[in-house]
């Protein structure tokens, strides 16, 4: 994606000022965070079928739905994710704590996000091997997990009709685990060349 120079500068230079003093840029590993709320009320696809019939596909009208916090790394292919039926900054915590868990020692993990209140840089001092960097206002086109949501509604998600909330973790888990092994794959839907300026 094309961004602006001096938009580009902006995100670099914060970056580097929030990665601690002793960790060196080549020490770095760049996640990128959000969520995203599956449910009954899922999206309907295109979809193959005999050429001449018209196939249908049910639209549920119930509410139950899950939330799943996920995160890529696009240098290395590496996913986490925590899947929970509500947004708050304890889910948050434990989805941050997956994120450290997965970072090898001696490295370090530096999480872009959006600035949802759950997402509070108070965070930061939970954690010795991870910083939490926040993308600037109303700039999803910045955070390339957003095409890992329209990815999974488009090829594992959609069409769904969910029977309770169960069926739903076990449907999103399903998704994600078949996401997160075509390693090939996550990094090059969410690899960003402006992302990889920040720790060349």
């Amino acid at each position: 994606m094309w961004l602006p120079k001096k938009r580009l500068k902006k995100i670099v230079i914060e970056s580097i000022i929030i990665i601690p003093g002793h960790v060196t840029l080549d020490e770095v590993d760049i996640w990128f965070e959000d969520e995203a709320r599956f449910g009954q009320q899922n999206t309907t696809t295109r979809i193959w079928t005999e050429k001449g019939s018209r196939t249908c596909v049910v639209r549920q009208q119930q509410f139950i739905s899950a939330h799943i916090y996920g995160a890529v790394c696009p240098s290395t292919g590496q996913t986490e994710a925590l899947i929970s039926p509500i947004l708050s900054m304890e889910m948050m915590e434990k989805h941050l704590q997956q994120i450290s868990d997965a970072t090898p020692a001696g490295r370090h993990a530096l999480v872009i996000m959006d600035c949802a209140s759950w997402h509070s840089i108070k965070l930061n001092s939970r954690f010795k091997n991870l910083s939490i960097m926040h993308l600037p206002p109303y700039s999803p086109e910045l955070n390339p997990i957003e095409q890992v949501w329209a990815w999974l509604r488009a090829n594992d998600l959609g069409n769904f009709a969910f029977k309770n909330y169960e069926d739903i973790v076990d449907q999103v888990s399903r998704a994600w685990n078949n996401f997160r092994h075509q390693v090939d794959h996550v990094k090059s839907l969410c690899k960003r060349d402006w992302a990889n300026l920040i720790i060349n």
